[in-house]
């Protein structure tokens, strides 16, 4: 598959800042950027920025970013999926996943993550794949925003409801293992039958589910 990656980008006005959000945005530009201290939920901000240079460097990688000014405080994260995944199992070029979104705290409640996911549903490019996001709630910041799972999990499913995503069943063993994990999907408008009916069956792997 050709991997196009048409750039977009808005402005966001917040109480705070004047906020671009643009993307996808090549690796050389990612790596010159500032990265918040913030932005540790995966891992240190550090490391954390340093993974966004790769992905941007993958054929299929696409990250979408939050700044102020030159200083990035939230990014989207879309590649292949991890290769220990069930996901990655059918080795489908045209299904790709949403593999992290991280806003840091202090710009929360701007629609700063809704709007992350509106700038890169803009490109065409993305009605030629399905996009998963597994969401677990041992991810959420709980603590950091001080609400419990099921309140989260609706900012959450709202939050991708922006990018289109929509939550799917599954059997997957590490989803099932909580009523609030959940996958969501959105498929373009442009993906084959053949694919979807590949997609079903990585979805329900037991086939006493059919």
């Amino acid at each position: 598959m050709i991997h196009n990656k048409t750039f977009y980008s808005m402005e966001l006005k917040t109480p705070l800042a004047k906020l671009i959000i643009e993307g996808p945005v090549p690796a050389d530009k990612i790596a010159n950027y500032n990265f918040h201290e913030d932005l540790k939920t995966f891992r240190t901000p550090k490391k954390q920025h340093k993974a966004l240079v790769e992905i941007a460097r993958l054929p299929e990688g696409r990250i979408i970013l939050a700044r102020d000014a030159n200083l990035i405080i939230g990014y989207v994260t879309f590649h292949y999926p991890d290769p220990f995944e069930r996901w990655s199992e059918g080795n489908m070029d045209n299904l790709i996943e949403l593999g992290a979104i991280e806003v840091v705290p202090k710009y929360r409640g701007y629609q700063v993550a809704k709007n992350l996911l509106k700038v890169a549903m803009m490109d065409d490019a993305m009605e030629d794949y399905i996009i998963l996001t597994t969401e677990y709630y041992w991810h959420w910041d709980l603590t950091g925003t001080e609400l419990d799972i099921w309140r989260y999990r609706k900012v959450m499913e709202k939050v991708m409801n922006a990018g289109g995503l929509e939550c799917f069943a599954t059997d997957d063993p590490e989803i099932s293992a909580h009523p609030a994990n959940c996958l969501m999907v959105r498929i373009g408008n442009r993906v084959p039958q053949e694919a979807i009916i590949q997609f079903d069956k990585l979805r329900f792997k037991n086939n006493f589910v059919h």
